[in-house]
């Protein structure tokens, strides 16, 4: 049986002029968008004047009204997937596709949660590329007890968050393990330890909101399963997900378990139509 899975992607897929091909096609979106987040949200996707765009507070809302915009244009000539997932901003798109909230609700569940998690100052993140889980897991608890693991992408791409400071001094000791470091351009640790003093924030945040079940399956980043049917169980995995790693690889294969999956990846880029690829081989 052939499954067929959306997938959203998350931060690190935003890019200076992403969604101008959709702007125009959909301008109540567009007013929504801007009555919702308090100022011009094409403008900081197609010029971002004041350099904005790679700061989490803006980046998360970009994206999530980028992928928003791609899905609702996919559907004009598609039927709804069998499935969907998200990788961690992703994941808001793959619940308000589910139905789980609508698209203004969204939109201001992602500028929170950009803003408290970029609340977080003085931490980082980045990818090893050439050792597995198991790898990276004993070299953290040996020599770095104070980095996480934050991304599960493939068996060989593990990503990490911590201090800044420890992770300059992971770096060269990943590199001389002949090993690729990669710096990521983003503004904290995300999913890992240093992102708990804003998890209750955001649970206070969401609590009170009118959620849904999904009407469609969504993989949660957290669990690696379906999300649940009860509302405080679908927070308890939306506000999880935060400081707790993204299962990608696990999710991924939860699926390919179900049968034949055709992954479509909706959104800015193709990093994760690369990483299937990669999990694949």
């Amino acid at each position: 049986m052939s499954i067929t899975v959306i997938m959203f992607p998350g931060q690190g897929s935003q890019f200076k002029g992403m969604g101008e091909h959709l702007f125009k096609e959909f301008p109540e979106a567009v007013e929504a968008a801007n009555r919702a987040l308090g100022y011009n949200i094409v403008e900081l996707c197609l010029t971002d004047p004041d350099n904005k765009l790679n700061q989490t507070n803006y980046t998360q809302p970009a994206l999530f009204f980028v992928n928003y915009l791609n899905y609702q244009k996919y559907l004009q000539t598609n039927v709804a997937p069998d499935y969907f997932i998200g990788h961690s901003l992703g994941e808001f798109n793959a619940l308000n596709a589910a139905g789980v909230f609508d698209f203004e609700t969204g939109l201001k569940i992602v500028q929170k949660r950009g803003e408290l998690m970029f609340s977080v100052t003085g931490t980082s993140m980045a990818a090893v590329i050439g050792a597995d889980y198991k790898e990276i897991k004993e070299i953290l608890k040996i020599s770095f007890p104070d980095i996480d693991i934050a991304n599960i992408n493939t068996s060989a791409q593990i990503v990490i968050s911590g201090q800044t400071e420890m992770l300059d001094k992971a770096a060269d000791f990943f590199e001389e393990e002949g090993l690729v470091y990669i710096p990521l351009k983003v503004s904290g640790a995300f999913h890992s330890r240093y992102m708990t003093p804003v998890k209750d924030q955001f649970q206070a945040f969401i609590k009170n909101m009118t959620l849904s079940k999904c009407v469609i399956p969504v993989i949660s980043n957290y669990s690696a399963t379906v999300y649940p049917d009860e509302k405080e169980r679908i927070i308890k995995n939306m506000v999880n997900q935060i400081n707790s790693p993204v299962k990608w690889l696990q999710s991924v294969e939860y699926l390919m378990y179900q049968g034949e999956c055709n992954f479509i990846e909706i959104g800015a880029g193709d990093v994760l139509t690369n990483v299937i690829k990669k999990i694949k081989i």
